[in-house]
């Protein structure tokens, strides 16, 4: 919601900025007020196609403002230089008001960086009074981990809260082991700690010899949502005049958590969710409603079935499908997959599940906003649990919402894992979709589950 309301204020204040310049230009009369109006709506629409991709609506927690600025204004530059390379291929520039073009370009400019800056201030202002902060845990060793611990608990503006401070022992080749058991048990205390004190980013500032230590706090944290940020002390390694991935508090961070969808890239997939769902809603009621027959007729018992499953982040949400079961109580904690021949599923559920028809609810849920048409199939909870200490970055599944389909299920990965190799595949796959992720990639994965992706043999 934050970036639609960026986008929309960057279009407003494109258009104002039209408007005043016309006003200062022409006074009550514009020559060729057509031309002009749908120059300047074509900018807007420009504005909202291309801003994204300079990175104008990155998060502005911990980084500095100038950088964001100068990105600012390059995109609006930009901008306005392909829509007059335009309008002048098109011939008709010499009909546009030279003296307007001129002074709507500065004024806009100043438009957008004073609304940024007032933006950014007041941001500052009230995480400084200790609202809308994100709680950080901040692991390392030596003096650069001090500066980092201090350099931020000075600095509730920039948008983080230290919850927790942990200072290893065991970085040297040298360490003994029951000082590597105590830091095993210092990253324990911190990964179960993330729930209750709701860490959001967890920081590694460690010095650049400490590679054993790095990869045990990536052991001890793979299997959770938090974001992983290693803080290198490129002082010391002499690269600080270097590109840098991320600057947080003034610092250089290298990501190492898997990065989720492009920002630009989510507003277009929810949209695409939202109407695809809408209509496939529409399209599909009638056999829907025949299929809510069939199930009430086959068996006692509710239509639909519904189950928690953990969606984007790992918040939970209930899932809905066609009932396909007949009722029966579950045990405590645990799950049992459908078979083959499973004497629980009905004769009509049988069909449904054949055909993946059972999942059509599902567009509820879309709909809602807790699924997405394309993504990781969402797994019962308790095998979450299971497998997220079994196979690595079986979590990062869920840094996207979950979907009806995915790449997964339309290259076969689908039905009982009865083997933790299956279960291994199915997550690669996903790993793959996240790591290569388009809007093409969608339409495929789309395409491919209605031509061949409602029946297969592994659903039963």
């Amino acid at each position: 919601m934050k970036i639609v309301l960026a986008r929309l204020c960057d279009i407003a204040m494109t258009l104002l900025g039209a408007v005043i310049a016309a006003r200062l230009c022409f006074g009550e009369t514009v020559p060729h007020p057509l031309l002009h109006c749908l120059f300047a709506a074509m900018v807007a629409a420009m504005v909202a196609v291309v801003f994204p991709g300079f990175s104008i609506y990155l998060s502005w927690r911990g980084r500095p403002l100038h950088p964001l600025l100068l990105r600012l204004i390059a995109a609006w530059v930009s901008v306005q230089t392909m829509a007059s390379a335009l309008v002048l291929l098109l011939g008709g520039m010499h009909m546009l008001s030279g003296r307007w073009l001129l002074a709507w370009t500065i004024l806009t400019v100043a438009l957008l960086l004073a609304t940024r800056i007032f933006v950014y201030s007041l941001l500052r202002r009230y995480r400084h009074a200790g609202h809308d902060l994100r709680h950080v845990s901040i692991i390392g060793y030596g003096r650069y981990f001090d500066r980092v611990s201090r350099d931020t608990k000075g600095n509730a503006a920039s948008g983080f809260r230290i919850v927790d401070i942990v200072e290893l022992g065991a970085v040297g080749a040298e360490a003994d082991q029951s000082t590597i058991d105590r830091d095993l048990a210092a990253l324990k205390r911190v990964h179960d700690s993330i729930e209750a004190n709701a860490i959001r980013e967890v920081w590694l500032a460690l010095p650049a010899t400490a590679q054993a230590s790095l990869q045990r706090c990536v052991d001890a944290l793979r299997d959770t949502l938090i974001d992983l940020r290693l803080l290198p002390d490129v002082e010391a390694l002499g690269v600080e005049e270097h590109g840098r991935a991320l600057a947080y508090i003034g610092r250089p961070a290298i990501s190492l958590s898997p990065v989720a969808l492009p920002r630009e890239g989510i507003t277009g997939k929810e949209v695409f969710d939202r109407v695809f769902a809408a209509l496939a809603l529409l399209a599909l009621s009638p056999l829907m409603l025949g299929i809510a027959v069939c199930v009430k007729c086959s068996s006692p018992g509710p239509v639909f079935f519904r189950q928690r499953r953990k969606g984007l982040n790992g918040r939970p949400f209930s899932i809905y499908k066609f009932r396909s079961m007949r009722i029966h109580a579950p045990e405590q904690g645990v799950v049992r997959q459908a078979t083959r021949d499973d004497p629980r599923i009905t004769r009509v559920g049988r069909f449904l599940r054949r055909t993946s028809l059972d999942e059509l609810p599902q567009f509820i849920n879309v709909l809602r906003g807790e699924m997405s048409v394309v993504g990781p199939r969402p797994h019962a909870i308790e095998h979450d649990e299971l497998y997220r200490k079994q196979i690595s970055g079986y979590m990062d599944r869920y840094r996207v919402k979950p979907g009806i389909t995915g790449w997964a299920q339309v290259n076969g990965h689908r039905g009982e894992t009865e083997r933790v190799e299956k279960m291994v595949a199915r997550v690669e796959h996903d790993l793959y979709y996240l790591r290569h992720w388009s809007f093409a990639l969608d339409l495929r994965i789309v395409f491919t589950t209605i031509l061949r992706g409602f029946v297969g043999t592994q659903a039963y």
